[in-house]
């Protein structure tokens, strides 16, 4: 793995219980650098699961502490019953209470600003979805409207997948309904236009959840039915958005030492199979290994070909 520059930013997609993949990840990486990865990290940016992760670096939790959390939590938070067996009748499957009481003994009573008044400060920013005014919204720790925001409820409100969880405030749902389920591009953006670092002297780490098999056999499209087509589409668009924020960083942000790290899941696996963590940890073990090696995501091979010339 070559050497990080001067500043070092982080990106964490959402995925639910996928978010086991990046911390397991990133616990190979402290472990190679013999530091926190709070210590590593200036700037630390997610989406739902991915929300959790980036506060966890903010606050200071290590990535060891933040896996812990996952298989300790996985199986309460994700707790089968008769309302996530007929879901489709209610507003949401689990009651957000429980994750939110997790949320908030890990990130105690910090609220967004005091991240940004450490020395150093940490840019926290997590995405979210204003469902009332149908844009997403940039919770960032040094925003005023935002700054006295509660950590754990500026991460619940990333996290909030609708039919999953309840909304916050009756309007915030899941950060990745929008574009930003991969919060790379959001990161880029703001190293250069808001924290005004130089992408010469800068590292931007970008960690997928695990990217779900796409192809099918001929045919079998013709036999869907109507939710086999929903799920289908739902899939095709995050994975699609999240590849095309890869291809966008690639493509305008060409001075920053960009990363993007993203493993392929053999089988799929649902953001609430609490069921699957083993697995999960092997995929981030080779996450890990894909991190040390510098072995990228085949998407940021996207390159733009020129247009050609008229005859």
């Amino acid at each position: 793995m070559k050497a990080f520059r001067k500043n070092v930013a982080i990106a964490v997609d959402g995925g639910g219980i996928r978010g086991v993949i990046p911390v397991r990840a990133l616990a190979i990486l402290e472990d190679k650098l013999g530091k926190s990865s709070h210590d590593i990290f200036r700037l630390t940016a997610g989406t739902s699961t991915g929300s959790i992760i980036a506060a966890g670096i903010a606050c200071g939790l290590s990535a060891t502490k933040m896996a812990e959390l996952y298989r300790n939590l996985g199986d309460v938070i994700f707790r089968r019953n008769l309302r996530t067996a007929l879901w489709i009748f209610f507003n949401h499957r689990y009651p957000s209470g429980l994750l939110g009481s997790a949320l908030h003994e890990a990130f105690g009573d910090k609220v967004m600003g005091d991240l940004w008044k450490e020395k150093p400060p940490t840019d926290l920013i997590l995405t979210s979805y204003d469902i009332v005014e149908n844009s997403t919204r940039f919770i960032k720790s040094w925003k005023p409207q935002y700054q006295k925001w509660p950590v754990y409820k500026a991460v619940l409100a990333s996290a909030a997948a609708p039919t999953y969880f309840k909304s916050v405030d009756a309007r915030y749902v899941d950060g990745g309904v929008g574009s930003y389920n991969n919060p790379c591009y959001l990161a880029a953006y703001e190293i250069v236009y808001c924290l005004k670092w130089k992408p010469e002297e800068t590292t931007l780490i970008s960690l997928g959840t695990g990217r779900g098999p796409v192809y099918l056999k001929p045919g079998a499209v013709d036999r869907f039915l109507p939710l086999q087509w929903v799920g289908r589409l739902v899939s095709a668009f995050g994975y699609s958005a999240d590849d095309e924020q890869v291809r966008l960083v690639s493509t305008f942000f060409k001075k920053l030492d960009f990363r993007r790290y993203q493993v392929d899941l053999q089988t799929p696996i649902d953001l609430d199979n609490a069921a699957r963590i083993p697995e999960l940890m092997k995929y981030g073990d080779k996450l890990g290994q894909m991190l040390l090696q510098d072995r990228l995501d085949p998407a940021m091979r996207i390159v733009p070909k020129p247009p050609r010339p008229p005859r």
